[in-house]
């Protein structure tokens, strides 16, 4: 054989083969797919969190302006003026300010515990001390199976726990029902009414950031619309779920799921 000739049976010796050609094709493919994938998650968190950042802005907003229109017209009219009912009317909107930024604060911190904030708890005890505290609203009954203990944050467990009190007892009609119970290896704490329940359409969106879903769940009745966005971010800060069903007196029952001491990991129920 030539030098020439030797020169390019050696240089096609060193080309790649079709299969490495083919497998180095797929795994570029491959690659594109996954950072197309992460450009997407990204792209929807902007659009949420900029979703988030003009929902909180708006109401943030509608106190600020009334309280502004309030002082503007006090200040027009000041022999007109009723300086108990000015002060009043100032006072609860300063205090929807300071209950909106207290559920974002709230919601800014859900899941930043470290391992030693969690504490094992009964939920049984939980609920009846939760429960012993609310002096008004409607009767509250309970039936609470004992030992079912959890690994949990307490302040942020004793915060769920009254965010679904409250909307339980804003929606009953005579009676709330709190249980626990065990689930094989996690605990169930529910809450339950017999309002006029949830539509299932809107099972998920009552989650969402700001959702009330209708004008009778209005600003003074129904809070900051965060309650249950938090209790879903402290049910998932803990490994839990946590959903919305059918009661069995009509109305809604929202039902948390926490691992049992012990088995606090990854997977959900």
């Amino acid at each position: 054989m030539s030098p020439r000739a030797k020169d390019l049976s050696n240089g096609f010796h060193g080309l790649p083969r079709a299969d490495e050609i083919k497998h180095l094709a797929l795994a570029t493919d491959d690659l594109l797919d996954r950072l197309e994938s992460a450009r997407s998650r990204v792209d929807r968190s902007l659009t949420q969190q900029r979703r988030f950042v003009a929902d909180a802005s708006h109401e943030l907003f509608t106190p600020i302006a009334g309280l502004r229109t309030l002082l503007e017209e006090a200040r027009l009219h000041p022999g007109e003026t009723d300086l108990d009912e000015l002060l009043s009317d100032a006072l609860e909107g300063v205090g929807r300010l300071q209950t909106i930024v207290t559920d974002l604060l709230v919601l800014a911190k859900v899941g930043a515990n470290t391992p030693d904030a969690f504490v094992t708890v009964d939920l049984g005890e939980m609920a009846r001390t939760a429960v012993s505290r609310r002096e008004n609203g409607v009767p509250v009954r309970l039936r609470l199976a004992p030992g079912v203990r959890a690994d949990v944050v307490n302040a942020e467990i004793t915060r769920l726990l009254a965010d679904l009190l409250d909307n339980a007892q804003r929606h009953a009609r005579h009676a709330v029902l709190v249980e626990v119970c065990r689930n094989g290896r996690y605990g169930e704490l529910s809450v339950a009414d017999d309002g006029d329940g949830i539509a299932a359409a809107d099972r998920e969106r009552i989650f969402e950031r700001f959702t009330r879903l209708d004008t009778a769940r209005c600003r003074d009745r129904g809070g900051t619309g965060l309650g249950l966005t938090i209790a879903r971010d402290i049910a998932e800060a803990h490994r839990g779920t946590i959903d919305v069903e059918d009661s069995s007196t009509g109305g809604a029952r929202f039902v948390l799921r926490l691992p049992l001491a012990g088995h606090r990991s990854p997977e959900h129920p």
